[in-house]
């Protein structure tokens, strides 16, 4: 009877493996997530996984899931490493995938050949391929609301603005992760060299950042420039921090891209951070309806176990939008497809092309002044998101700017001729937007 027992117990326990990767119940909405809760980007990818996980909760207990429908969720560690990326993409993926946010640029690159194949919406945030933001060739990339090139343009306005209009004679160095994702705006950088006068200095970091003397010797020391970009992520935004107040660099005028703003980056670097400025395309801090929410229907009204969650901080917010976004394109797509019912990623891909985010729809969500607009398209995948820099006063990071729109004209040119180069090279007909 033991034995016959035992018996029963195992089969029971391989039922509910099988369970766990059988397609979603109906009623269910499956989101897979890539997150990175190991490695040396560990303390950044946690945060914005915490959001992840927060908002997607908070949906189901206060509305009771999108339209009726709840959305269940599994998670794969890809250590920020492109091949584990992939593996996981691979593990994960299903018909009724929701979309994958895979949260690296390089695994981003890896994955966008398949997800169009496989008809499962990417993602990409403020990251990846710059050129995905152009529909017409890459149907299921969505990057709203900005691009990396976009993020450059912004942070040239931001310097000009500061220099009284003009960069001309001016030197801007950028130090960026040697990797697809720092590489990604110098194009930007070099065409607005050459447009605005000013002098541009590369400075690439190997992954995954701890050894930047060299360079900060060679900024400080030799170069001197007016003001310094980052593209950094992880331990190379905290270490590079360190570095440039060792030269003596002035922190104010050294500013990060929006991967290069958040607690983790500047508070290992004690008060020698304070005056490092950085973009952001959502808002810092804890007043905002929609973290009340979050503290009231996922923890209990405990705002400390909140905190200790990242709540509030800067990746976590992110976290919280960039889901916002994606659960926002599911109901898009169920006003299309209808509402109560399990879609397909293919279906959700028609929601993200009909998201529009307002005014009214952001403070619906509870998100009245934590963003701007989006509005995306068939053509355009980017949908009119702005940025704005904020600064760390050695305890927080606070708003210091307006809004900046980036100047689209210029972009969305290079977007579309960058775009078409990848179709003829793949041998893709790009669709018609009519």
């Amino acid at each position: 009877m033991r034995f016959k027992s035992l018996c029963i117990a195992a089969a029971g326990a391989a039922l509910l493996a099988t369970a766990a990767t059988a397609p979603a119940a109906a009623q269910e909405q499956y989101v897979p997530l890539l997150v990175y809760k190991s490695g040396p980007y560990a303390p950044n990818g946690i945060p914005i996984a915490q959001g992840w996980e927060d908002y997607l909760t908070l949906i189901n207990e206060r509305d009771g899931g999108v339209g009726g429908v709840r959305l269940v969720w599994e998670e794969c560690d890809t250590g920020y490493n492109n091949d584990r990326g992939v593996e996981c993409y691979e593990r994960l993926k299903r018909p009724d995938a929701a979309g994958v946010q895979p949260l690296s640029t390089g695994i981003t690159y890896a994955l966008i050949d398949r997800a169009t194949q496989d008809k499962i919406p990417l993602f990409t945030s403020g990251y990846g391929r710059t050129s995905a933001a152009y529909g017409p060739v890459f149907p299921y990339v969505f990057s709203a609301p900005l691009t990396y090139w976009s993020g450059a343009d912004v942070i040239i306005q931001y310097i000009a603005d500061q220099e009284e209009g003009s960069l001309e004679g001016k030197k801007i160095a950028l130090v960026y992760h040697d990797s697809a994702y720092g590489k990604e705006p110098i194009a930007t950088l070099e065409r607005l060299a050459e447009e605005e006068g000013f002098e541009l200095f590369l400075f690439p970091v190997a992954h995954p950042g701890l050894e930047q003397k060299a360079t900060w010797l060679q900024i400080g020391r030799q170069i001197r420039p007016d003001w310094v970009a980052m593209w950094g992520w992880g331990v190379m935004n905290s270490t590079a921090v360190k570095e440039a107040a060792a030269v003596g660099y002035p922190m104010d005028r050294f500013i990060g891209v929006w991967w290069s703003g958040s607690e983790p980056d500047v508070i290992p670097a004690g008060g020698d951070a304070a005056g490092y400025k950085a973009l952001s395309f959502h808002a810092p801090g804890e007043d905002y309806e929609v973290l009340q929410d979050v503290v009231e229907y996922v923890y209990g009204g405990d705002a400390e176990a909140a905190r200790e969650a990242a709540w509030g901080q800067v990746l976590y917010n992110r976290g919280i939008f960039l889901m916002a976004m994606q659960v926002e394109a599911i109901r898009a797509a169920q006003a299309i497809h209808g509402e109560g019912q399990t879609l397909t990623g293919e279906q959700i891909r028609d929601g993200w092309e009909a998201l529009t985010l307002t005014e009214e729809t952001l403070a619906s969500l509870g998100m009245a002044g934590f963003t701007k607009p989006v509005a995306i398209t068939c053509e355009d995948h980017e949908g009119g998101g702005q940025a704005f820099v904020q600064q760390w006063d050695g305890e927080s990071w606070n708003i210091i700017s307006d809004w900046y729109m980036p100047r689209r004209e210029a972009l969305k040119a290079a977007y579309r001729a960058d775009a078409l180069a990848y179709a003829a090279e793949k041998g893709i007909t790009p669709r018609t937007c009519e």
